[in-house]
C-alpha cells in the first residue's frame, strides 16, 4: 500500500471555513478491532471467563461481523501473525474482503523484555527488540497494511531514583529510528500509556507520544525516509486510545487534536474509561458518551479519513455482541453530532462574550430525549443580537 497522506488533518481554517467543513465533510465509519480480544485474556485475578479460541476461530467470529460493519483486523507479530500462519491471513482477507490493518511487535511480552525492549539497559535485549521490531516491519510490508502500530508496554520504571530518563528515551527513539531505516517506507504509529505494566511508561501521554515522533524522524537516515519526510509525510505518527488518554487525565478532543494538528493521525483505538482507573477497555459509550461526541467532531473538523479502531476487553459478554454494541455507539454518536447547528456551535465558540451558557444550553437539548420538554433556545447567533439590544 501506498503511504496514505496525512498531511491534509493539518490544514487551518477560519471560522467560516470550519463551518464549511463540518457542513460538508462526513467522516467515513470504517472500523477495525484488534484479534487479541476476540479470545478470553489472562487475568491476574481470575480465571478465562471462556474458552481459548485459536486464531482461525477469531477469524471465523471476524468473517461473520463483515455484515455489521468490520472491515480490518489488528494482530501482533509473531503470537497471532508470523510466517507459518501467514498464508492463512492472506486467504482470509481475499476470501472475506477485511483488510488486516497494522502488524504490532510484540515488545512487551517475552522474558528476554523484562526490564524494557527498544530501552532496555542491557544491549542484548535490545538488540532483540530491533530484530523483532524489523521482522514486525517486514510482515507490515507484505502484507500491504496501513501503518505499524508500537506500544512501549514494558518500556519504563517503577523506582525513579538514579534512572538517566534522557538516555532511556534515546535508546528508545534510537532503537526504532534503526529499525525503521532496515524497512523504509512503513509508517510507525506509536500508542502512549502512562502505566500498567509498568509503574511510569515513557513517552506515556499524547503530548510525549509528540515529542517521540519528532526525535525519531530526526534520526531517520535511509534515503527513502528521508526523501517522505521531506515531502511533509510523517514517519512517524500517534495510534492514541481513549483509554490510555483517560488514565493520563487528559481530555479526549484536546489531545486527538494535537496529532491531528500535525498530519500525524494514523488510526485510534477506541473504547470507554473511567477516570484514574486501570485500563479497562470497556465498550465504546458504556462510560462518558459526551466525550465520544466531542472526539468525532474534532476528528470531522480535522478530516480524519482514517480507520475507528475498536480496542475492547469484552470479559463478561460475547466479543460479537461487544463489538456490535461499540459500532453501534460510534454510529448514534455520529448521528447526533452530524445533525448539529455548525454554524451556532461556530459562532458560539469564536464569540463566547456573546453567548454565554449558549452551547451547553444547546447540548442539553440536543441529548434530550424530549427536547420540547424544555425553555426554546434561539440560536447562538440571535440570542446575541437579542442581548445586544437589550444592552
Amino acid at each position: 500500500m501506498p503511504l496514505i497522506d496525512l498531511r491534509p488533518q493539518a490544514i487551518r481554517r477560519t471560522p467560516e471555513q470550519t463551518v464549511e467543513q463540518l457542513k460538508t465533510f462526513h467522516l467515513d465509519l470504517k472500523f477495525s478491532a484488534g484479534i487479541w480480544f476476540f479470545s478470553p485474556a489472562e487475568s491476574r485475578f481470575h480465571e478465562r471467563y471462556g474458552k481459548v479460541l485459536g486464531i482461525e476461530q477469531r477469524l471465523e467470529i471476524a468473517a461473520e461481523l463483515k455484515e455489521y460493519g468490520l472491515s480490518g483486523l489488528e494482530a501482533h507479530y509473531p503470537n497471532e501473525i508470523n510466517e507459518e500462519n501467514e498464508k492463512l491471513w492472506r486467504d482470509f482477507c481475499a476470501d472475506t474482503g477485511i483488510r488486516l490493518v497494522t502488524v504490532v511487535p510484540l515488545l512487551f511480552r517475552d522474558q528476554q523484555f523484562e526490564f524494557g525492549s527498544l530501552s532496555s539497559p542491557p544491549p542484548e535485549a535490545r538488540k532483540a527488540a530491533v530484530e523483532l521490531t524489523v521482522r514486525a516491519l517486514e510482515m507490515n510490508l507484505r502484507m500491504e497494511t496501513d501503518f505499524c502500530v508500537v506500544w512501549p508496554g514494558i518500556d519504563g520504571y517503577e523506582n525513579p531514583f538514579g534512572i538517566d530518563f534522557a538516555a532511556m528515551r534515546d535508546r528508545f527513539a534510537d532503537g526504532l529510528a534503526e529499525a525503521m531505516d532496515c524497512v523504509p517506507g512503513v509508517r510507525v504509529a506509536f500508542e502512549p500509556k502512562p502505566y500498567e505494566p509498568r509503574g511510569r511508561i515513557i513517552f506515556g501521554t499524547t503530548p510525549e507520544g509528540m515529542l517521540l515522533c519528532n526525535m525519531v524522524e530526526e534520526r531517520l537516515q535511509n534515503p527513502e525516509n528521508r526523501h517522505l519526510l521531506v515531502d511533509g509525510h510523517a514517519l512517524v505518527g500517534l495510534n492514541p486510545e481513549v483509554g490510555h488518554a483517560l488514565m493520563a487525565g487528559e481530555d479526549l478532543p484536546y489531545a486527538y487534536s494535537w496529532p491531528l494538528s500535525e498530519g500525524r493521525l494514523c488510526h485510534m483505538h477506541l473504547n470507554s474509561q473511567p477516570l484514574g482507573n486501570f485500563d479497562q477497555d470497556l465498550n465504546v459509550g458504556t462510560i462518558s458518551p459526551e466525550q465520544t461526541e466531542a472526539l468525532l467532531y474534532v476528528l470531522k473538523m480535522h478530516g480524519y479519513q482514517g480507520w475507528f479502531g475498536i480496542d475492547i476487553n469484552p470479559e463478561r459478554m460475547p466479543v460479537a455482541t461487544a463489538l456490535q454494541i461499540s459500532m453501534d455507539a460510534f454510529r448514534a454518536a455520529n448521528d447526533r453530532i452530524e445533525a448539529l447547528d455548525h454554524e451556532s456551535i461556530v459562532y458560539a465558540v469564536n464569540h463566547p462574550d456573546k453567548a454565554r451558557g449558549w452551547l451547553e444550553a444547546y447540548l442539553v437539548r440536543m441529548r434530550a430525549m424530549y427536547p420540547e420538554r424544555l425553555a426554546p433556545l434561539a440560536r447562538a447567533q440571535a440570542q446575541a443580537q437579542a442581548q445586544a439590544g437589550k444592552g
